[in-house]
């Protein structure tokens, strides 16, 4: 097993990252790490037992590796098993992108479901902006209602930066990665909240169906993005 260290602020950010957690626990796949147990707070820190993962993360080989389309195919095989199965639960990951993507050296491959929330019978979208601006669909950087396709998009990014080593517009930000800007500085500094799809830099160096795939990723009207079901088949 792991330790995951989650830093908690305040009382309501502790409930809720405790229900995030429970969402996870209720359902298991082998597409989807196992969180196993949880430990009480330790001044700000609540720690959990996570299934062991001795790969490291996705975005330690994007960097260092380079994927063939063979690769690239089987990887996101592996992480749309796991996206279709928390869908098929009602639970959008909400957070997808390679820091969140583990591997064992086995060469599996599984999705680490850090912010994942559930949808009750009442509820068909959700409106907190949650996740990393660079991965983050249009609709949730702009503070739009969304449902699971925003995984989808996410998952488009994703596979832009197993081609290109980074993600879209990361070189046009002085925001860190890893701090949560308001709407407004989202609209002013990240392109992809206004902008329409991100351009790969050589896409005629590309298979025809990865480009292709890639677009049923990224389209910002969500009528028109494919669900995990279709990019499966």
């Amino acid at each position: 097993v792991a330790i995951k260290k989650i830093h908690i602020q305040g009382p309501n950010r502790k409930e809720v990252t405790v229900n995030e957690i429970m969402v996870v626990k209720r359902y298991r796949s082998p597409s989807v790490v196992n969180y196993l147990d949880r430990r009480e707070l330790l001044g700000e820190e609540l720690w959990l037992v996570v299934e062991y993962m001795d790969g490291g993360t996705f975005s330690d080989v994007i960097r260092k590796t380079f994927l063939s389309e063979d690769h690239i195919a089987a990887i996101s095989w592996e992480c749309l098993q796991g996206l279709d199965f928390l869908h098929s639960n009602n639970v959008i990951h909400r957070d997808v992108k390679s820091d969140n993507i583990v591997l064992r050296t086995d060469g599996s491959v599984k999705l680490t479901p850090h912010l994942s929330t559930q949808l009750n019978s009442e509820q068909s979208r959700l409106c907190l902006v949650v996740g990393i601006p660079w991965w983050m669909a249009p609709e949730v950087a702009t503070g739009q209602p969304y449902g699971p396709k925003v995984d989808i998009w996410s998952f488009g990014i994703v596979g832009i930066e197993m081609l290109e080593k980074e993600p879209p517009y990361w070189d046009q930000s002085h925001a860190s990665p890893y701090h949560m800007p308001t709407n407004s500085i989202l609209r002013k500094h990240f392109p992809l909240a206004t902008v329409g799809t991100p351009k790969l830099q050589h896409p005629k160096l590309l298979l025809a169906l990865l480009r292709d795939f890639l677009s049923w990723c990224l389209q910002r009207d969500e009528e028109q993005c494919w669900s995990t079901k279709e990019l499966l088949q």
